[in-house]
């Protein structure tokens, strides 16, 4: 070749150089993680999609699209990881891209794309202790891969909070009573949770218990109206309420703080304080496992069984309601039922500005709940573990590598994804 060839094959190839870099990531080559029932590890796809946000790639959110997918521009190792955890994954073109952008986007479809950006702070409000249960949240956020701190009363109490864009609240009992397991207040694990807890309310300034719980409910209340993302399932969720509706009245029975319930503490109690429900009342039975009306407890005997026992997503505007969109997105509209301390809220005891996710049906048993407090947001699910039907104290956890494609934990992670899909002012 002569030389002037070769100056006119370098020119091409300076002119080619320049063309691809100019194009967008997307028209070269994308990634598409489907969401539906093809996908055979929906769980871990969910660590997939925050590992890319930790590394600054940002990811497409294709609600209601094959399950809600995910949708990703390629970059260096994107592909390796996938297979790494197990993920299925499509490679699509430019033009393929374009093309089901357009349908997503399209009002003729109830879909919509919301573009994740940046990895959310995640903490679990837990003891240091060893406890004799398991917490759904703590394993679907070990087996897809997704870091956490934890966090617990003196953290929160010392201002922590501020550090992280959300907050899940471990299996919790905030009125005091230590889980209402008076059954086992003789055994070594009950003695140390409550000898931890009141060495704890003494470093704070506080005579009882309860009142510790109370000061965390609220300043935990405070950073949600701040901007922080609440989440909370089983006793973490209707305790956290009952504790706040407590502010000026004693509701916790001698046997577990030494001094009896207020004669009028059910006309005291203060519902404009709480998150989600209203109008319930307290259980003032030490004995009684159960701490008030909000849980439905389990269902008939009849129903107790998980192919007969179910609640139902409702489905939402994926342009006009995108976030209880983002929160039911799921392969199935039908998720098998499981129990817990607090398993279900009934619904009139439900706050009228409260959305509901999803309800069993035609008993008037709300599952899934979410609403807004000030800045920031709350999300309450019912139920102690979506794979364990009805989790006893001292079970063993559940492998959720025998669940990969659990509808009732991708609930769960859904929660953990949302908060990365607005920006957020940044924390110090």
């Amino acid at each position: 070749m002569n030389a002037s060839g070769s100056f006119v094959q370098r020119a091409c190839s300076g002119v080619l150089l320049l063309f691809l870099t100019a194009l967008p990531a997307q028209a070269l080559q994308d990634v598409l993680v489907p969401m539906d029932a093809n996908q055979s590890d929906h769980l871990k796809a969910y660590g997939a999609v925050y590992w890319a946000l930790q590394r600054g790639e940002p990811v497409d959110w294709l609600l209601n699209y094959r399950g809600g997918s995910f949708l990703m521009a390629e970059f260096a190792g994107l592909r390796n990881e996938l297979a790494l955890r197990g993920i299925t994954y499509d490679v699509i073109s430019g033009t393929a891209v374009a093309q089901l952008v357009a349908e997503v986007e399209s009002n003729r479809a109830n879909t919509a794309l919301v573009r994740l950006e940046t990895p959310p702070r995640i903490a679990v409000y837990a003891p240091e202790q060893t406890l004799p249960w398991d917490d759904a949240v703590l394993l679907a956020l070990e087996y897809a891969e997704v870091p956490y701190d934890m966090l617990y009363d003196d953290d929160v109490l010392g201002g922590r909070l501020s550090a992280y864009d959300w907050l899940h609240l471990h299996h919790e009992d905030f009125t005091g009573q230590y889980g209402k397991f008076y059954q086992y207040r003789n055994m070594p694990w009950y003695i140390e949770q409550q000898r931890e807890a009141e060495l704890a309310a003494d470093r704070h300034g506080h005579h009882k218990v309860s009142h510790l719980k109370l000061d965390v409910a609220q300043t935990i209340k405070q950073y949600v109206s701040e901007g922080g993302f609440l989440f909370a399932m089983c006793s973490g969720t209707d305790t956290y309420d009952i504790a706040l509706s407590a502010l000026v009245t004693d509701i916790v029975p001698a046997e577990y703080d030494g001094d009896p319930v207020d004669p009028d503490a059910r006309r005291k109690l203060d519902y404009s304080g709480t998150l989600a429900f209203q109008d319930f009342t307290p259980s003032f039975n030490a004995a009684e496992y159960e701490h008030s009306d909000i849980d439905t407890g389990p269902p008939p005997q009849q129903l107790q069984n998980p192919v007969l026992d179910y609640f139902t997503l409702f489905e939402f505007s994926a342009k006009w309601d995108p976030v209880p969109t983002m929160l039911t997105q799921n392969h199935v509209g039908t998720v098998a039922g499981f129990v817990g301390q607090t398993t279900a809220f009934r619904k009139h005891l439900i706050k009228p500005n409260v959305v509901i996710l999803a309800e069993v049906p035609q008993r008037e048993e709300v599952k899934y709940l979410h609403g807004s407090y000030g800045q920031g947001t709350f999300t309450f699910y019912g139920g102690h573990d979506p794979e364990d039907y009805q989790h006893y104290v001292g079970d063993p956890p559940t492998d959720l590598s025998l669940h990969q494609n659990s509808p009732g934990y991708r609930l769960i992670l859904n929660n953990i994804l949302f908060p990365a899909a607005r920006k957020k002012k940044q924390k110090t």
